[in-house]
């Protein structure tokens, strides 16, 4: 009778498992829409704030910005000093965010792997904190929900009879070569 408890038990968690990553592999297609929908407002935010720079040293600078930013920052007038390093933190967030987006315009597999491994902190962490849970029934979603679930399965198994059969050859050792006590 324990056998067949313990061979349900083993079941039923596997499909839990399962379960469990369909669910979170569901969410992924989701989340990395929602952290590109942020990011892509924050460069229309960002362009607009850049575009009156730029079309001052697209006209007085070949389209040079720095050279903007050097103009103002070397000016004799206090207030041009003081607008360099605000045009200086518009021009820096522009690029990091252009650099956002040119990673996030690769295929779904690439777009991933950046936000798990190098999402910008700020808009990864306002995404998750307002991000929606959906559950998407589109074909991406299910890919990603089945290869997360199948995925987070197989390694979940072989972990587990990995230290299973640790544990057995340590056993097998211990009764072939026992320790003697007060040698």
């Amino acid at each position: 009778m324990s056998h067949v408890l313990r061979s349900l038990f083993r079941t039923y968690s596997r499909l839990l498992i399962f379960a469990g990553g369909l669910l979170i592999g569901i969410q992924v297609p989701s989340f990395i829409d929602q952290y590109q929908k942020r990011v892509d407002a924050h460069f229309q935010e960002v362009s607009i704030n850049i575009s009156g720079f730029q079309s001052t040293a697209n006209l007085l600078f070949n389209g040079d910005i720095d050279a903007l930013v050097a103009y103002y920052r070397n000016s004799d007038d206090v207030v041009f000093e003081q607008d360099a390093q605000s045009i200086k933190i518009i021009v820096d967030r522009f690029n990091r965010i252009s650099g956002e987006q040119a990673a996030l315009n690769k295929n779904i597999v690439f777009a991933a792997l950046h936000v798990v491994f190098s999402a910008d902190q700020e808009f990864f962490d306002e995404t998750v904190s307002d991000y929606s849970y959906t559950v998407p029934l589109n074909g991406i979603a299910v890919q990603w929900g089945l290869s997360i679930a199948v995925l987070l399965t197989v390694a979940i198994d072989l972990g587990l009879f990995g230290c299973v059969k640790c544990v057995s050859m340590l056993g097998r050792r211990r009764r072939k070569n026992p320790m003697k006590l007060g040698a």
